[in-house]
């Protein structure tokens, strides 16, 4: 009878092999898991509120050169320096800390030189691939990547850091990989593009009472 023939690895060759094979699939699994959320459709709009402080009436607006459904928000009464910016939704700060660089516009030195870019920023990730983004503000934000937030939780204070001309806050909302119109309580904001300067002026909502 003949006995069984067995097979050992041939040394470190056969070792390596084994090593490579386990990378390579360690690597198609990683991958796939980067790659296969990002191929999902977006989620339904989360139902966004106005990223300022809840019964405060603000202008949205944009200009020619602001690039397409971006937002700039200012109070319509007082000063916009220093004011509480809010997150929009709940979800996960992905990004808290600089954009381009800061400038140094102050309250107290308001002409200062400008910086690039956004300045001091926030983003958020509210699950379903919908993202917010908070620009310009005054100070290093409040909240730290990887931090879970509530709506109307505080990222941090209007200012004017990075590119601007004024204290004010910057605003974006993205759906996957697009920056798409901004919603607030329910309804579209009607900036679109920046063919044109447009303003408009929306009373926030954004309020503590059944708050996600």
């Amino acid at each position: 009878m003949l006995g069984a023939v067995t097979t050992q690895p041939d040394g470190p060759r056969d070792r390596r092999r084994v090593v490579l094979a386990l990378g390579g699939a360690a690597a198609v699994l990683a991958l796939a898991v980067v790659v296969v959320p990002l191929l999902r459709p977006p989620g339904p709009r989360p139902p966004f509120q106005l990223p300022v402080s809840c019964g405060e009436r603000w202008r949205l607006g944009t200009y020619p050169g602001h690039d397409d459904y971006d937002v700039d928000l200012f109070p319509t009464e007082g000063d916009a320096w220093g004011r509480p910016v809010l997150a929009s939704y709940a979800g996960t700060v992905t990004v808290a800390g600089i954009n381009g660089s800061l400038g140094g516009r102050t309250p107290d030195n308001p002409k200062g030189p400008r910086g690039r870019g956004g300045g001091y920023w926030v983003k958020i990730d509210h699950g379903g691939r919908w993202e917010t983004q908070y620009l310009h503000l005054l100070e290093p934000p409040l909240v730290r990547a990887g931090q879970r937030v509530a709506r109307g939780e505080q990222l941090g204070r209007v200012g004017s850091t990075g590119n601007s001309g004024a204290p004010h806050l910057h605003y974006e909302q993205h759906r996957g990989r697009e920056k798409v119109e901004t919603w607030f309580d329910g309804s579209p904001s009607g900036i679109t593009d920046d063919d044109t300067e447009y303003s408009v002026t929306v009373m926030s909502n954004n309020c503590p009472t059944g708050r996600p």
